[in-house]
């Protein structure tokens, strides 16, 4: 009977494991043949790295860097604050367990299946910690790229040089942003886990969901295609659709 009990809980989990798993490595293939913001803001990097050769005055540029890892930074010093929520709720499971019954559909569990949601939440959320200030520190490796950049006065410096530096440290940047992104994933993945509280049929669910979401976004959102395309071009496809 125990076993029967915990399965839907544990295909739940596989499912939860493999949306998540399955939809990176998507993404990932995915974005090596087809439009997303990945692939299409890694453009926009590798033609801001070429400009950036281009001028001597790299002042707007470092502080772009700045604004990123900020973001970063911020998301960082967040998700402290919700392992510390996590880790509290954990040290008082059965005065949260008493307050879940008490809502509708919530499946009541023991103590023991209430304390491995818990713990699976806050394993999310650490993990999310762990991209955040990996983020963080690539982009510290991209400003000083930034700030290492030849001039444009560098007379000895040739042209293709310039344009291999230009496509390294935008692929330092997209590598940054890529993280940031996994970080974000894991946010709304995290989210999803608190569906877990109510029943394993619901999480599943809502993994599903963030699934959708994150697809969407990445591969069909109106900001990739007004980034793919010209406010012309964007217009004619729009129209051609219509017909």
């Amino acid at each position: 009977m125990p076993y029967e009990q915990h399965l839907p809980h544990l295909i739940a989990v596989s499912w939860f494991v493999l949306c998540w798993w399955g939809y990176t490595r998507y993404a990932i293939w995915k974005g090596g043949s087809t439009p997303c913001l990945a692939s299409v803001l890694h453009l926009y990097r590798h033609d801001w790295m070429c400009r950036l050769l281009m001028r001597d005055n790299r002042i707007a540029d470092a502080n772009v860097i700045g604004n990123l890892e900020r973001n970063a930074s911020f998301f960082a010093s967040s998700t402290l604050i919700i392992l510390a929520g996590v880790l509290t709720v954990l040290g008082s499971t059965e005065r949260a367990v008493s307050v879940l019954a008490e809502l509708p559909f919530v499946q009541a569990v023991s103590r023991e299946v209430a304390e491995v949601k818990i713990i699976a939440v806050a394993m999310v959320f650490i993990y999310s910690f762990f991209t955040f200030t990996w983020c963080m520190r690539q982009y510290n490796f991209a400003a000083m790229m930034v700030g290492a950049a030849p001039m444009l006065t560098e007379e000895q410096v040739t042209e293709q040089e310039r344009k291999s530096y230009a496509e390294r440290t935008a692929r330092v940047i997209s590598m940054a942003a890529n993280q940031f992104n996994f970080g974000l994933r894991s946010y709304y993945f995290g989210l999803a886990t608190l569906a877990w509280f109510i029943n394993p049929w619901f999480y599943m669910l809502a993994t599903a969901g963030v699934v959708f979401v994150l697809y969407r976004r990445e591969f069909h959102s109106d900001v990739l295609a007004v980034m793919v395309y010209s406010p012309l071009e964007l217009g004619q496809s729009r129209q051609g659709q219509g017909e």
